[in-house]
Parts: C-alpha cells; sequence; structure tokens
C-alpha cells in the first residue's frame, strides 16, 4: 500500500484519541463526514480494522491501538525533523536540555562546567520542565538532550549514558509510626497513602489507600504534602539533599535501584549533543571517584 500521509495519522490520532468522530472533527476543525470517509479510507488501503464501530461508541481494535502507537511515533518525528532543523539554522545555536526539577542528582553543574571547556559545545537552553515531560519533549523535538530516570521513564527510541545509581527512600513525616526505623521494606508501607504521579491512573499502585491519592507535579510539593501527613512517597535518596525539616528519609532495603541517565534521540548526529554526552560521563566519573558512600549520596561506578 502507499505510505499513509501524516493529514491521515493526524485525523486517526484525533479519533483514536477522543473516542467519538464528532468530537475528533470539532478538534480539527473540520466537518465529519470526510473525516469518518477519510478513516474508511484509510482502512481499505491498509487491509486492517483499526476502529469498531456502533451506533453508540467507538473503540480501538488491537491493530487500531498499535497503529496509534506508531502513528504518534511517527507524527512526533516528524515535528522533531523541524525544529531541530531550525535550531540548526539559527546563527546563535543552542542546545535544548530538558529535566524535571531536581533530575540531574545535583550533577548539572559539573557537567556544565565540563562541557564550556569543549571545543565542539554552544550555549545550553535548561528546561526544567514537570515530571513525565522530559522524554516527549525529546521525541518532539523541543530538547535535544533530557536527564531521564530509569526505570520509570521510557527510554525507547533514544540512546543514553548512565550517570548515576540510586538506593530509594521512604519518605516520612517526623511524627509517622515508621520515621524512627533504621531500614523499611516496601511491605511495611503497604496501605499507605502514596503520590499519584502524571499519568498515572487512580488506583494503579496497589498499596495506595482506596486509589485517591493526591496528583503532584514536583518534589516540593511531594515534601509539604509529606510535611502535613498528608503522603508517604518512594522517591531516590538523593531527595535528602531537599528534605523538609518535618520530613525524615529512611532507607528502603528491597525497593529496585534508579539511574540517572542522559538520552539523546537514536542515530543523532549533533557534534554539541556529543559534545554533552561526553561531558556528562567525565562529571559522573569525578563524582563516582570523589562521592562519600556514608551520607547524602551513594554513587555507583556506572560507567566504563
Amino acid at each position: 500500500m502507499d505510505v499513509p500521509e501524516t493529514r491521515e495519522l493526524t485525523y486517526f490520532v484525533a479519533v483514536a484519541e477522543e473516542l467519538h468522530f464528532g468530537r475528533a472533527a470539532q478538534r480539527l476543525g473540520m466537518a465529519q463526514p470526510p473525516l469518518s470517509r477519510a478513516i474508511a479510507r484509510l482502512e481499505r488501503r491498509m487491509g486492517v480494522q483499526l476502529l469498531e464501530r456502533t451506533s453508540r461508541s467507538v473503540n480501538l481494535t488491537g491493530a487500531g491501538q498499535v497503529f496509534l502507537t506508531e502513528s504518534r511515533k511517527a507524527l512526533d518525528a516528524v515535528t522533531a525533523s523541524v525544529r531541530r532543523t531550525q535550531r540548526a539554522a539559527r546563527t546563535d545555536p543552542k542546545l535544548a536540555l530538558a529535566m524535571k526539577p531536581n533530575g540531574d542528582a545535583g550533577l548539572l553543574e559539573s557537567i556544565l562546567q565540563h562541557y564550556r571547556r569543549d571545543p565542539d559545545a554552544v550555549d545550553i537552553e535548561v528546561i526544567v520542565c514537570g515530571i513525565g515531560e522530559q522524554a516527549p519533549m525529546l521525541r518532539d523535538g523541543r530538547a535535544d538532550v533530557a536527564f531521564l530516570t530509569a526505570p520509570y521513564d521510557a527510554l525507547a527510541g533514544f540512546d543514553t549514558e548512565p550517570l548515576l545509581t540510586q538506593d530509594q527512600m521512604a519518605v516520612l513525616p517526623r511524627a509517622h509510626r515508621l520515621a524512627g526505623r533504621a531500614a523499611l521494606t516496601l511491605a511495611d508501607l503497604t496501605g499507605e497513602p502514596l503520590p499519584r504521579w502524571p499519568g498515572d491512573r487512580p488506583g494503579d499502585d496497589a498499596d495506595a489507600t482506596d486509589g485517591r491519592q493526591p496528583e503532584v507535579r514536583d518534589i516540593s510539593q511531594v515534601m509539604q504534602l509529606v510535611a502535613l501527613g498528608q503522603l508517604v512517597a518512594v522517591l531516590p535518596e538523593s531527595v535528602r539533599r531537599h528534605a523538609w525539616p518535618d520530613v525524615v528519609c529512611v532507607p528502603l532495603l528491597d525497593a529496585p535501584p534508579t539511574t540517572v541517565v542522559v538520552a539523546w534521540p537514536e542515530r543523532t548526529t549533533s557534534r554539541a549533543v556529543a559534545a554533552l554526552i561526553r561531558a556528562s560521563a567525565e562529571a559522573a566519573e569525578v563524582a563516582g571517584a570523589g562521592a562519600v558512600r556514608r551520607g547524602e549520596i551513594r554513587y555507583q561506578d556506572t560507567l566504563s
């Protein structure tokens, strides 16, 4: 079959996300009949049913769910190509680096010091975004590089360099019944109110109390809610640097470690991106060699 046009992908994504032809047409600024015909033509050309239609509902088939995922990737790639090309054409080139608040685990200052010494360095625009927004910004070209955290951020489609691996802590109100313990396990937190991060659905976490967790957007909000006794949280141990006086951080013995990585799109040929990756690896090696393994943060040597 002919390769679908980006216009057709845009039409399909709108219908797949709205699951309603009328709302999708309104979102696209077009009439409903031509939208319905366009989707039907796309299905005929592909030889695949993407949507199940009844008089009352529209639902994705299994093939439609796959096509939605792939269509989003394709549209992001087109948008990214335009944005990165426009940035490359600027007379004052800049590298866009996306990170959530404190998402660098304290490494950014050292990384920038190493980066400025590289002959391929350009000015860096640091974009501090919300939790979970870094990967989408990297996929659609708003960012050239991002700090992500495995296993929580999706790394598919990116090249990555691991920088820092950390154990996780239980973050508790100082008056909490478990705050005086030397260490905890995840089972100890069963039934405790845990935060709901952006993108989570209420009740996704089986350990949370009756699915009514508050949604949080950044670490400061987490700290405030913990201090007020409204929730407890599981966070990387670097959170100790930002803990409030009314909050206690207790090691979790069985929580999986997290790894801060610097990520960039696959097959990137930018010399400025390569320079930032080199600087990030150098800064992580220095931090790993000089870190005290007791106390604030324990750095692992994850780089060869």
